[in-house]
């Protein structure tokens, strides 16, 4: 199958042409002819899927012409990161800057001053693409307006609820017309997606695009059995061994973040952190500068777990095991995209070790606990602890007990007799 059989007008088979597309994904197949045909579509689909492709272009090309005279938005893409925003924008824009007519393309987010994204919404904007927060800022302060838009896109929708927006999409769905289209895309449907398909949906058409007919991505994975008072050396010592040119090494916090990168600056690595606390333009810097591999390594919170992408990023480092299977995946869905082969290594010490077993039975794979010559282990497991609070990586997420349970808890304790 190739683009011109999915119902695309001339000029953007053109665009798609121009960007180096070739033949669509599956994700691509399925969901953009019955968006062109104006059905509201949910799709399930994984990172890497193509999926902003199969958004960008049905929303494209429903556009109606520009009336000076009647500023709105005719269409908007919500996102959940400011990283996320910026990809997506870039792709919309790139195609819309291949059509006959001019298309406005506004990114709205957080974390920057607001001041400019109003100006550039002087005028209206064909196309918005903005994380919840910044929209709803921008509403109130009567920079823009919803009441005209006729397609709403959820990217990630998942994500957005991980992250809290639940309350923001709410408020935005009050202020869009009742009477528009919806494109829905989330890698997971957990009860919480499931009740915002429900209240944003109508009869959509269901795409699976993470099933057996999807190329699976070509990551080669490896456990290392390392002490965790030598991960920093050892992985200074895995990059210059095997010449990694570009690395996105995942640890568990901000803090440790700032702590791995300087040591690698030190060995004499170009490395830099990249966590929620950066300013907007810091982050965007280290993107561009990882992307221009002017920097080698980059060291991240699970903030870059999801919406980079990085083209031919060959290898991440899980220096801290992610606290979810989910979490998991995402991280390692940073390479090998695109059909291009990628590794992803995992550092293991005698505390995450059962931690690190779970993550596998969920994964349904079984990796040989490397040994690397003079980085060999020699910490102990800790007993085994049948709590759900023993240490180790924090856990599972979701087996731990919310504070409000540990308040309950403590609660009754002290109404204990002594």
């Amino acid at each position: 199958m190739t683009f011109s059989t999915l119902g695309l007008t001339p000029a953007l088979l053109d665009a798609v042409n121009a960007m180096g597309y070739i033949s669509p994904t599956l994700v691509q197949k399925l969901a953009i002819t019955p968006a062109l045909a104006g059905r509201d579509v949910l799709g399930s689909a994984p990172t890497g899927s193509g999926k902003t492709l199969a958004f960008a272009l049905p929303l494209l090309q429903g556009l109606q012409p520009s009336d000076a005279r009647l500023p709105r938005v005719q269409a908007l893409v919500l996102v959940p990161t400011r990283e996320l925003a910026v990809q997506v924008g870039e792709v919309i824009s790139a195609l819309a800057r291949q059509l006959p007519r001019s298309v406005k393309v506004t990114v709205l987010f957080g974390g920057v001053s607001a001041n400019p994204q109003m100006m550039r919404l002087r005028g209206g904007a064909d196309v918005v693409v903005a994380t919840p927060g910044r929209l709803l800022d921008l509403l109130a302060h009567n920079a823009l307006s919803l009441g005209s838009t006729a397609l709403l896109v959820l990217d990630e929708a998942d994500r957005m609820l991980d992250l809290g927006f639940a309350e923001e999409l709410n408020q935005l769905q009050a202020l869009l017309p009742g009477q528009r289209q919806n494109l829905f895309f989330s890698a997971t449907f957990s009860p919480g997606v499931q009740a915002l398909v429900q209240t944003l949906l109508n009869d959509p058409v269901r795409v699976q695009a993470s099933g057996p007919a999807q190329q699976p991505p070509k990551i080669v994975q490896r456990a290392i059995a390392v002490d965790a008072a030598q991960r920093t050396q050892l992985l200074h010592h895995l990059i210059g061994l095997h010449g990694w040119a570009r690395v996105l090494v995942f640890v568990a916090t901000k803090y440790a973040t700032e702590i791995v990168a300087d040591k690698l600056r030190k060995g004499g690595l170009a490395a830099e952190p990249f966590h929620g606390e950066l300013s907007q333009g810091k982050r965007s810097q280290v993107l561009t500068d990882f992307k221009a591999s002017r920097l080698s390594v980059v060291v991240a919170t699970d903030l870059a777990a999801r919406g980079l992408d990085i083209t031919e990023l060959p290898v991440v480092v899980n220096f801290d095991l992610p606290r979810s299977t989910q979490d998991y995946t995402h991280r390692i869905g940073r390479t090998g995209r695109a059909g291009v082969a990628g590794l992803a290594v995992s550092f293991v010490s005698a505390a995450t070790l059962s931690h690190f077993r779970l993550i596998e039975k969920r994964q349904c794979v079984s990796l040989p606990l490397e040994s690397i010559g003079g980085f060999a282990a020699t910490e102990v497991p800790p007993p085994a602890s049948t709590s759900p609070n023993a240490p180790g990586n924090g856990g599972i997420k979701g087996s731990r007990p919310s504070k409000k349970d540990r308040l309950r808890a403590h609660a009754t304790a002290q109404k204990q007799p002594s």
